[in-house]
């Protein structure tokens, strides 16, 4: 089957950029996102790699760790890193994770468990599923999953978005509306009671429809 928000993030081992790591234990206590790339040196995955350079303080800001996974060898990546620096000003500062034996994308169900062979002779083309973000809590469940096409660049700011969202309510029994930004008021939890409610939200909250509660964010 594949892998769902809830269900908890395959650890595995792997060489990457910064040496090898277990990835449970590099997760730590920390969030975590692991975005991957059908293969080094193809544009698109260029300018989001070195957009993640760049907001990567963003990420720290929040306790989150940032790893890249590529399906092809380590070495490659460092190559890659160069071209990156130049050509959008910022070289990663985060690892990235040499997948040539295809293990971690099979592992995430990016590609095929039948998948096999040497990955300098697959084309993007062939590991064109392999553009997912994944973010990991803390618990190392499955707290969000993003799939895109090739031709489309991954908005990151989305998964900050997502992130403060998911930080959020992982503390207080909110939910965020549609287009939420940090600061603005939440959604009382369905699960919880009128009657728990008015213990949190003593001066009460705004309702439209009855299953509608607004208020301000908790802080």
């Amino acid at each position: 089957m594949a892998l769902q928000i809830g269900d908890t993030a395959p650890d595995f081992e792997a060489e990457t950029t910064e040496g090898r790591i277990r990835f449970h234990d590099w997760i730590g206590d920390s969030w975590a996102v692991l975005f991957s790339h059908p293969k080094d040196f193809t544009p698109v995955c260029t300018t989001e790699l070195g957009y993640m350079a760049k907001i990567k303080p963003e990420f720290d800001r929040r306790g989150v760790k940032i790893i890249g996974v590529s399906v092809d060898p380590t070495g490659d990546h460092a190559k890659w890193a160069s071209d990156i620096e130049e050509t959008q000003g910022h070289a990663p500062n985060y690892p990235i994770i040499g997948d040539a034996d295809f293990n971690v994308s099979k592992l995430y169900g990016m590609l095929p468990a039948e998948t096999s062979g040497d990955p300098s002779e697959r084309t993007p083309a062939d590991n064109q599923t392999v553009r997912n973000v994944f973010v990991i809590g803390p618990d190392k469940k499955v707290k969000l999953i993003l799939v895109y096409p090739m031709t489309t660049g991954r908005n990151f700011d989305e998964v900050l978005r997502v992130i403060d969202s998911l930080q959020l309510t992982a503390k207080h029994k909110v939910a965020t509306p549609v287009n939420w930004q940090q600061g603005d008021d939440v959604i009382i939890a369905g699960s919880v009671s009128d009657d728990e409610a008015k213990q949190t939200y003593p001066e009460g909250w705004k309702s439209p429809r009855p299953y509608i509660r607004i208020v301000p964010q908790p802080r």
